[in-house]
């Protein structure tokens, strides 16, 4: 699992400018299970994905997809995690 945290390299009217593609690229991985949870920052200055992914290759092959990325809207952190517990309706997901 991993967090990837987004923070905007552009300004918020070009961030603007790409959001619709950036959503048809969260709800194709939301889709396949890969996507967990996604959200914008408060204040916004990017956003956070948590994802199931086995590895980080496999992770930024995904990402390479990604408008904010293709566009140098955002650069990308990634923190891997390895759960260990979780609230009782993520478990199944999360644990298995």
């Amino acid at each position: 699992m991993f967090i990837v945290d987004l923070t905007y390299v552009k300004p918020l009217e070009e961030v603007d400018k790409n959001i619709q593609e950036h959503m048809l690229f969260l709800d194709k991985y939301y889709s396949s299970g890969k996507f967990l949870i996604s959200g914008r920052k408060v204040p916004r200055t990017g956003g956070v994905i948590i994802a199931l992914f086995k590895n980080e290759q496999e992770l930024n092959s995904v990402i390479a997809e990604d408008p904010f990325f293709k566009n140098g809207i955002a650069t990308y952190k990634f923190t891997q995690i390895q759960p260990t517990n979780c609230a009782d309706i993520l478990k199944d997901t999360l644990l298995s």
